[in-house]
């Protein structure tokens, strides 16, 4: 019976951490990439590229709100695409790559 326990905890622990780990990268297709325009309210943003974002800053600046959401690459983990917007509005976004020694780290 408690081997039965321990298989059934053990397949809840791996599903859940399964489900988390997919949740903090999303794969960016240049379909999605191509639909994307200077201005687009961070909501429409979202909605073509999903809601698996951090948060990467948040700041005033000059009166206007900057906030930077940063997505990570499912299909390469070393790239993370970078959304800047300013009161609410896409102004640029860019891709970094992580240097080589961190990507073995993780």
């Amino acid at each position: 019976m408690k081997k039965i326990k321990f298989c059934i905890l053990s397949a809840f622990v791996l599903l859940f951490l399964n489900s988390f780990v997919s949740c903090q990268v999303v794969h960016m297709t240049s379909e999605k990439m191509n639909r994307l325009e200077l201005g687009m309210s961070k909501e429409q943003v979202t909605e073509i590229l999903g809601n698996e974002y951090t948060i990467a800053e948040k700041r005033i600046q000059d009166s206007n709100e900057i906030e930077v959401l940063s997505y990570r690459d499912s299909y390469n983990n070393d790239e993370f695409y970078l959304f800047l917007f300013k009161n609410q509005k896409l102004e640029k976004w860019y891709r970094e790559l992580l240097p080589k020694d961190k990507i073995e780290l993780d």
